[in-house]
């Protein structure tokens, strides 16, 4: 029969945790909030109960772990390690035996009591078999976030160059963008990433595959605005946040003023009384790294991250790229199943058999479990920082899959594609009503140029369009401030700075506009003239691709016809050309008709031949090169 552990603590006047004790003294366990018994099981629970009733004791033994207390006082592991960490200061693993004085704080904290005594042994226990659990506790995956130049990737090194690199691998570390270290308490996996960037970018496309962010603060500069930053994005997040307070061996370090700092943005370290470790760490020496680790892991433990193995196969893409002679290339970190070689995989907009599986090592593998970083081969174009994986039977249904997202996207495009907004739209836009708000992120090289650049826009006053600054920042234009921009359909302005890699990329994915200007007035002057329809257009040089003359055809009609080998991207019937011969200029201008076999074609990628000629010249030879190119308005 079945019975309510709520309406026997009720009947009895005790509290479920105290039921749950009863239970485990007899040898009996419940499975949630209910037990399974046979009647004279039940009568015997009864008894016991009642000759606790409406006492707040629970019975135990001498020195018990934590994992005796969650099962005594009915309450899970986590539970008893939070009060163990956060209330009472004490590091302990779950099988860790306690003080009895230790014990009795934590069920005081539970509104609970301790008699200490010896178990008692049912007569006749039942034997309850544990249902089938293919849950396994997984290791916790880690994301170091802080300032520029305050030790994030010394860390990294450190801790890669002391857990990682072995003799076995020749000391060579391949970068796959995340890695894992194996202590004797555990393993810990680490996205290798570009700080924050990296870590919002994968956030933007929904995928939270952190389970703690690492603060990196420097002990002698303290709070810098990219810690603000970072703070701020792990907040976002809702991740646990550890405090490494790094170069402590440097002269000036100041810890004790990182922690004070800290409280300033709602961080309050263990030391004043909060629940955010700290961990003072030299990434040179190496001191308090093994402290940080074994923090990381105990922070771990209170989690209970865990994953099921047998489950079926999702991850998500930390990086991806192409590789010359390996096609695309993904990080994939494995979140439940097990991947193994030969799945067929789909991956965002990308599918494909696997073919090959590599550790951060660079040893190939056969299969990965969760919270494994594992490079993958086989898919069919390279997927975005963020995708997900899952695994399908079949190849067709991996291709029916990606060819459904592939026509939503089409038709998302048809039915109202993203809109640019550019500083020369803002005029005809705020005419038409559309847009009456010019959001602007404003970066710059240091705090001073921030503020006077804020403090000029400030001044901007045009009746029709309202200029707003909406965020600010000392570095240089990154994807995080471009997905802000896109949210806020904003346009990203820098000032002595520049977009980092990969940001313009993903701007021009966004559809956001970036400026950079080294001079103030141009720039409030941009705006100005932005808002009134003044702006003249700027225009880029935007590279097609590199063709090698390979012949020289004299044909009686036409005259001369390049014989022509495209190396690399393509050229189209429109591109410009810049011909080059021995390093130097012998000709620019336009192409003037563009053949594959004496068809006329619109445009030749890398790999295929074409004739070309060009307009008001033939004086090319053999071994030419030709850069392909178009000028492109970009504002």
């Amino acid at each position: 029969m079945q019975v309510s552990i709520s309406e026997l603590a009720g009947k009895h006047k005790l509290t479920p945790g105290q039921v749950h004790g009863v239970l485990a003294d007899l040898g009996l366990s419940a499975e949630g909030q209910s037990l399974e018994v046979e009647q004279d099981e039940l009568d015997l629970v009864e008894e016991a109960l009642k000759e606790l009733e409406g006492s707040s004791s629970v019975s135990l033994a001498p020195k018990p772990t934590p994992r005796d207390l969650a099962q005594a006082f009915g309450v899970k592991d986590k539970d008893i390690q939070k009060i163990l960490v956060t209330k009472l200061r004490v590091m302990a693993t779950l099988t860790t035996a306690l003080e009895n004085e230790v014990a009795e704080k934590v069920a005081k904290e539970l509104g609970l009591e301790i008699s200490w005594g010896e178990k008692k042994k049912a007569a006749k226990p039942k034997k309850v078999e544990a249902p089938k659990e293919t849950a396994v506790h997984r290791p916790p995956v880690v994301t170091i976030l802080g300032h520029v130049d305050h030790g994030k990737t010394s860390l990294l090194d450190y801790i890669r160059e002391a857990n990682v690199v072995s003799k076995e691998h020749g000391g060579i570390t391949q970068h796959i963008g995340a890695y894992q270290v194996e202590l004797p308490q555990g393993l810990i996996s680490f996205l290798d990433t570009p700080g924050h960037a990296a870590f919002t970018a994968m956030r933007a496309r929904g995928a939270q595959v952190t389970d703690i962010a690492i603060l990196v603060v420097a002990a002698d500069d303290g709070i810098m605005p990219q810690t603000i930053e970072a703070i701020n994005h792990a907040k976002n997040a809702k991740v646990p946040i550890i405090v490494a307070v790094n170069k402590i061996d440097v002269p000036g370090a100041n810890p004790d003023r990182v922690l004070q700092q800290l409280t300033e943005h709602e961080i309050v370290p263990e030391a004043f009384g909060g629940q955010v470790a700290t961990c003072n760490v030299s990434a040179i020496t190496g001191e308090g790294v093994p402290e940080l680790l074994e923090r990381i892991l105990l922070e771990a433990e209170v989690m209970e991250l865990k994953a099921d193995p047998a489950a079926s196969v999702t991850g998500v893409v930390v990086e991806a790229k192409l590789e010359r002679g390996r096609g695309s290339v993904a990080t994939v970190l494995i979140e439940q199943g097990t991947l193994k070689n030969g799945d067929i995989a789909v991956v965002g907009r990308a599918y494909g058999k696997i073919k090959a599986m590599h550790n951060y090592a660079g040893d190939r593998l056969t299969e990965a479990g969760p919270s494994t970083p594992v490079e993958i081969l086989g898919l069919s174009e390279v997927p975005l920082a963020g995708d997900r994986l899952e695994i399908v039977a079949k190849e067709k249904q991996a291709r029916d899959k990606v060819q459904v997202l592939l026509d939503a996207d089409k038709s998302a495009s048809r039915v109202g594609p993203k809109r640019r907004v550019t500083l020369r739209d803002i005029r005809k836009l705020g005419k038409e009503d559309d847009v009456k708000t010019l959001n602007l992120i404003i970066k710059a090289d240091v705090q001073g140029s921030v503020e006077a650049v804020k403090g000029l826009i400030d001044d901007i006053n045009i009746d029709e369009i309202d200029v707003k600054v909406i965020h600010t920042g000392v570095g240089p234009i990154t994807e995080s401030d471009v997905l802000l921009a896109s949210a806020g359909g904003g346009i990203c302005v820098g000032f002595n700075v520049k977009p980092e890699g990969g940001t313009k990329q993903k701007a021009e994915k966004e559809k956001v506009e970036i400026r950079t200007y080294n001079i103030i007035y141009e720039l409030i002057e941009d705006i100005e003239q932005a808002v009134i329809g003044m702006l003249e257009p700027k225009f880029e040089e935007e590279h097609h691709g590199t063709v090698e003359i390979r012949a020289v055809f004299k044909l009686t009609k036409a005259g001369k016809v390049a014989g022509c080998h495209v190396t690399d991207g393509k050229i189209t019937r429109n591109s410009k050309v810049r011909i080059k011969r021995d390093n130097e200029l012998v000709y620019e201008g336009s192409v003037d008709s563009l053949k594959n076999v004496k068809q006329d074609v619109g445009e030749m990628f890398a790999g295929q031949d074409c004739g070309l000629r060009f307009e008001g010249w033939e004086d090319y030879k053999e071994g030419d090169l030709i850069e392909a190119f178009e000028v492109v308005q970009v504002g």
